[in-house]
Protein backbone atom coordinates (compact mmCIF):
# COMPACT_ATOMS: atom_id res chain seq x y z
CA UNK A 1 0.00 0.00 0.00
CA UNK A 2 1.55 3.27 -1.14
CA UNK A 3 0.62 6.81 -0.17
CA UNK A 4 0.72 9.65 -2.67
CA UNK A 5 2.81 12.70 -1.79
CA UNK A 6 -0.05 14.96 -2.85
CA UNK A 7 -2.26 15.84 -1.11
CA UNK A 8 -0.52 15.88 2.28
CA UNK A 9 -2.62 14.56 5.15
CA UNK A 10 -3.39 16.58 8.26
CA UNK A 11 -5.11 15.23 11.36
CA UNK A 12 -7.12 18.07 12.89
CA UNK A 13 -7.15 16.54 16.35
CA UNK A 14 -4.99 16.43 19.44
CA UNK A 15 -6.06 12.86 20.20
CA UNK A 16 -3.08 10.57 20.70
CA UNK A 17 -5.33 7.57 20.03
CA UNK A 18 -6.46 8.85 16.63
CA UNK A 19 -2.87 9.62 15.67
CA UNK A 20 -1.83 6.13 16.75
CA UNK A 21 -4.56 4.58 14.58
CA UNK A 22 -3.40 6.49 11.49
CA UNK A 23 0.22 5.64 12.25
CA UNK A 24 -0.59 1.94 12.70
CA UNK A 25 -2.19 1.96 9.23
CA UNK A 26 1.09 3.20 7.78
CA UNK A 27 -0.10 6.73 6.95
CA UNK A 28 2.16 9.76 6.86
CA UNK A 29 0.45 12.85 8.29
CA UNK A 30 0.86 16.01 10.32
CA UNK A 31 -1.01 16.67 13.55
CA UNK A 32 -2.59 20.11 13.90
CA UNK A 33 -5.07 20.41 16.79
CA UNK A 34 -7.60 23.16 15.96
CA UNK A 35 -8.81 25.84 18.36
CA UNK A 36 -12.51 24.95 18.40
CA UNK A 37 -14.98 25.69 21.19
CA UNK A 38 -16.47 22.19 21.40
CA UNK A 39 -18.53 22.99 24.49
CA UNK A 40 -20.27 25.87 22.72
CA UNK A 41 -21.06 23.72 19.68
CA UNK A 42 -22.50 20.96 21.89
CA UNK A 43 -24.54 23.46 23.90
CA UNK A 44 -25.99 24.97 20.74
CA UNK A 45 -26.77 21.53 19.32
CA UNK A 46 -28.60 20.51 22.50
CA UNK A 47 -30.51 23.80 22.62
CA UNK A 48 -31.67 23.29 19.03
CA UNK A 49 -32.50 19.60 19.65
CA UNK A 50 -30.05 18.53 16.95
CA UNK A 51 -29.68 14.71 16.82
CA UNK A 52 -26.39 13.34 18.19
CA UNK A 53 -25.26 12.07 14.76
CA UNK A 54 -25.62 15.55 13.27
CA UNK A 55 -23.96 17.13 16.30
CA UNK A 56 -20.96 14.82 15.99
CA UNK A 57 -20.64 15.80 12.31
CA UNK A 58 -20.83 19.49 13.29
CA UNK A 59 -17.96 19.03 15.72
CA UNK A 60 -15.79 17.06 13.28
CA UNK A 61 -16.61 19.56 10.52
CA UNK A 62 -15.60 22.54 12.67
CA UNK A 63 -12.20 20.98 13.31
CA UNK A 64 -11.53 20.01 9.69
CA UNK A 65 -12.76 23.34 8.33
CA UNK A 66 -10.63 25.40 10.72
CA UNK A 67 -7.41 23.70 9.60
CA UNK A 68 -8.44 23.45 5.95
CA UNK A 69 -8.84 27.21 5.70
CA UNK A 70 -5.17 27.57 6.63
CA UNK A 71 -3.98 24.63 4.52
CA UNK A 72 -6.23 24.35 1.43
CA UNK A 73 -3.67 22.18 -0.36
CA UNK A 74 -4.01 19.40 2.24
CA UNK A 75 -6.59 16.72 2.91
CA UNK A 76 -7.68 17.46 6.45
CA UNK A 77 -9.23 14.81 8.70
CA UNK A 78 -11.48 16.00 11.51
CA UNK A 79 -13.20 13.66 13.95
CA UNK A 80 -15.29 13.80 17.08
CA UNK A 81 -17.22 11.45 19.30
CA UNK A 82 -20.31 11.75 21.49
CA UNK A 83 -21.42 9.26 24.11
CA UNK A 84 -25.20 8.97 24.27
CA UNK A 85 -27.04 6.85 26.80
CA UNK A 86 -30.83 6.81 26.78
CA UNK A 87 -30.93 10.34 25.37
CA UNK A 88 -28.32 11.79 27.74
CA UNK A 89 -25.03 13.15 26.35
CA UNK A 90 -21.84 12.59 28.31
CA UNK A 91 -18.56 14.55 28.32
CA UNK A 92 -15.06 13.59 29.40
CA UNK A 93 -14.93 13.44 33.20
CA UNK A 94 -12.93 16.17 34.89
CA UNK A 95 -11.29 13.92 37.49
CA UNK A 96 -11.34 10.46 39.07
CA UNK A 97 -14.41 11.19 41.18
CA UNK A 98 -16.36 12.36 38.11
CA UNK A 99 -15.18 9.24 36.24
CA UNK A 100 -16.54 7.00 38.99
CA UNK A 101 -19.88 8.82 38.93
CA UNK A 102 -20.06 8.53 35.15
CA UNK A 103 -19.30 4.81 35.14
CA UNK A 104 -21.94 4.30 37.82
CA UNK A 105 -24.51 6.00 35.54
CA UNK A 106 -23.49 3.80 32.59
CA UNK A 107 -23.43 0.62 34.68
CA UNK A 108 -25.89 -2.01 33.46
CA UNK A 109 -27.01 0.15 30.52
CA UNK A 110 -26.41 0.29 26.77
CA UNK A 111 -24.84 3.38 25.24
CA UNK A 112 -23.72 4.55 21.81
CA UNK A 113 -20.42 6.12 20.82
CA UNK A 114 -21.52 8.35 17.95
CA UNK A 115 -18.30 8.89 16.02
CA UNK A 116 -18.05 11.25 13.04
CA UNK A 117 -15.14 11.77 10.66
CA UNK A 118 -15.13 14.60 8.10
CA UNK A 119 -12.51 15.29 5.42
CA UNK A 120 -11.93 18.73 3.91
CA UNK A 121 -9.84 19.75 0.93
CA UNK A 122 -9.58 23.20 -0.58
CA UNK A 123 -12.01 24.57 1.97
CA UNK A 124 -14.74 22.10 0.98
CA UNK A 125 -16.07 18.99 2.64
CA UNK A 126 -15.25 16.05 0.38
CA UNK A 127 -16.32 13.14 2.59
CA UNK A 128 -17.99 12.25 5.86
CA UNK A 129 -18.89 9.12 7.76
CA UNK A 130 -20.70 8.43 11.02
CA UNK A 131 -20.35 5.23 13.02
CA UNK A 132 -22.39 4.43 16.13
CA UNK A 133 -20.99 1.43 18.01
CA UNK A 134 -23.22 0.14 20.79
CA UNK A 135 -21.73 -0.98 24.08
CA UNK A 136 -23.53 -2.84 26.85
CA UNK A 137 -21.84 -2.34 30.20
CA UNK A 138 -22.03 -4.93 32.95
CA UNK A 139 -23.78 -4.05 36.19
CA UNK A 140 -20.80 -2.85 38.19
CA UNK A 141 -20.44 -2.71 41.95
CA UNK A 142 -19.02 0.56 43.38
CA UNK A 143 -15.84 -1.16 44.51
CA UNK A 144 -15.24 -2.53 41.01
CA UNK A 145 -15.63 0.95 39.54
CA UNK A 146 -13.28 2.44 42.15
CA UNK A 147 -10.64 -0.23 41.49
CA UNK A 148 -10.85 0.33 37.75
CA UNK A 149 -10.51 4.11 37.99
CA UNK A 150 -7.58 3.77 40.38
CA UNK A 151 -5.85 1.32 38.03
CA UNK A 152 -6.30 3.55 34.96
CA UNK A 153 -5.31 6.82 36.62
CA UNK A 154 -5.52 9.96 34.50
CA UNK A 155 -6.39 7.93 31.39
CA UNK A 156 -10.06 7.91 32.45
CA UNK A 157 -10.24 11.69 32.00
CA UNK A 158 -9.11 11.44 28.36
CA UNK A 159 -12.05 9.30 27.26
CA UNK A 160 -15.63 10.42 26.79
CA UNK A 161 -16.74 7.17 28.39
CA UNK A 162 -14.25 7.23 31.30
CA UNK A 163 -12.94 3.85 30.10
CA UNK A 164 -10.48 2.39 27.60
CA UNK A 165 -11.68 -0.73 25.79
CA UNK A 166 -8.16 -1.19 24.45
CA UNK A 167 -7.08 -1.91 28.03
CA UNK A 168 -8.64 -2.99 31.31
CA UNK A 169 -11.87 -1.25 30.34
CA UNK A 170 -12.80 -4.18 28.13
CA UNK A 171 -13.64 -6.11 31.30
CA UNK A 172 -16.42 -3.65 32.11
CA UNK A 173 -18.59 -4.83 29.20
CA UNK A 174 -20.82 -7.77 28.42
CA UNK A 175 -21.38 -6.95 24.73
CA UNK A 176 -19.84 -4.63 22.14
CA UNK A 177 -21.22 -4.05 18.64
CA UNK A 178 -19.29 -2.08 16.03
CA UNK A 179 -15.87 -1.55 14.54
CA UNK A 180 -13.16 -1.39 17.19
CA UNK A 181 -11.48 1.68 15.69
CA UNK A 182 -14.82 3.48 15.65
CA UNK A 183 -15.02 2.89 19.39
CA UNK A 184 -11.53 4.37 19.73
CA UNK A 185 -12.63 7.53 17.92
CA UNK A 186 -11.72 7.11 14.24
CA UNK A 187 -13.52 4.54 12.00
CA UNK A 188 -10.49 3.40 10.02
CA UNK A 189 -12.01 0.99 7.49
CA UNK A 190 -14.37 3.58 5.94
CA UNK A 191 -11.61 6.21 6.10
CA UNK A 192 -9.08 3.95 4.34
CA UNK A 193 -11.69 3.18 1.68
CA UNK A 194 -12.19 6.88 1.05
CA UNK A 195 -8.44 7.51 0.88
CA UNK A 196 -8.15 4.83 -1.81
CA UNK A 197 -11.05 6.33 -3.79
CA UNK A 198 -9.54 9.80 -3.45
CA UNK A 199 -6.20 8.61 -4.82
CA UNK A 200 -4.29 9.09 -1.58
CA UNK A 201 -3.64 5.35 -1.22
CA UNK A 202 -2.95 2.76 -3.89
CA UNK A 203 -2.83 -0.99 -3.32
Amino acid sequence: MRQAADPPLILASGSATRAALLRAAGLAFTVMPPAVDEAAIKQAAKAEAIPPRDAAVMLAEAKAERISRRHPEALVIGADQLLVCEGEWFDKPADARAAEAQLARLSGRVHELVTAVVCHRGGLRVWQHVAAPRLAMRALQPEVIAEYVAAEGEAVTRSVGAYRVEGLGLRLFRRIEGEHTGILGLPMLPLLGFLRQHGVLSD
